[in-house]
């Protein structure tokens, strides 16, 4: 039987071209004024998982 893509990670997550699996940091939609410019400028960048996460992203996206 043809496995599902789990949608609810894959709105989450995106597939770079070298299998990297990227998500966004968590915290930026409100209450940013109170945060510092470093940690406002580092929530611009979207973050790496974890090498842990991988198999199982894997199983959960199987098109990617």
């Amino acid at each position: 039987m043809k496995q599902k893509t789990f949608k609810a990670l894959a709105k989450r997550v995106r597939v770079t071209k070298n299998k990297k699996i990227m998500k966004r940091h968590c915290g930026q939609d409100h209450f940013n004024a109170r945060a510092s410019g470093n940690i406002t400028r580092r929530k611009r960048r979207d973050n790496e998982f974890s090498t842990v996460f991988y198999k199982v992203v894997q199983e959960l996206l199987p098109n990617n």
